[in-house]
């Protein structure tokens, strides 16, 4: 079924692969927790398995293939005609695996979120879990923070802790880290339509830490 709202609270979606996080927000509208809709999901990547899993819950899908366009900048302009024309409050980023360029980040400055697969400022860009262990952590986690022009240096607005066992491998601690990244990306879409974030410097005020 459709993801419905009586609310204005819709969120457009970018993804480049699975779209896991998506499904999760979904999951999350569907059972009422979250008090949002989602109104597009956009994909730079023809194949991409979350448009056909966000096809069979009745959510708008539609492919912009970054190859069709001259620059970044071309590309990100059509996705924004398509999210305005969606009406959308929010855009969340799941898994979506290119950077925004300039024009975007400023178009829609404080309505972008991303969640990233370790405890930042640590470990941005691309194998955090990799990254988490070889540094020896013992602890790693998620975060959810507001876009900025550069690769996941944005504001912070949540975050939650995964302990590191001795046995992990990439693809065990990425697996629990997935499993927080779920909760959590809810949730501060929750407290960015709860009216209640701002963010000052390089803060962001008003997010509690998950109970």
């Amino acid at each position: 079924m459709p993801q419905r709202t009586p609310s204005a609270n819709l969120i457009g979606v970018l993804i480049s692969g699975r779209g896991s996080n998506l499904l999760a927000i979904l999951d999350r509208i569907a059972a009422g927790d979250l008090n949002a809709g989602v109104a597009l999901v956009i994909s730079n990547e023809p194949s991409a398995a979350g448009l056909a899993a966000a096809r069979a819950r009745g959510v708008p899908t539609l492919v912009i293939d970054h190859r069709k366009s001259a620059t970044r900048e071309e590309h990100d302009q059509e996705m924004a005609r398509a999210l305005e024309a969606a009406g959308v409050r929010l855009i969340c980023l799941a898994g979506y695996m290119r950077l925004l360029s300039g024009w975007f980040v400023d178009r829609f400055k404080g309505r972008i979120l991303n969640i990233h697969p370790a405890l930042l400022p640590s470990f941005p860009g691309t194998a955090a879990q990799r990254q988490a262990l070889a540094a020896g952590v013992k602890v790693s986690g998620c975060t959810v923070h507001f876009v900025d022009e550069q690769v996941d240096s944005g504001p912070i607005i949540l975050q939650e802790a995964v302990p590191v066992m001795d046995d992990d491998t990439p693809e065990t601690l990425e697996a629990r880290i997935l499993e927080a990244e779920h909760r959590v990306y809810s949730r501060a879409i929750a407290l960015f339509f709860s009216g209640g974030l701002r963010i000052e410097g390089r803060r962001v005020l008003g997010a509690a830490p998950p109970g």
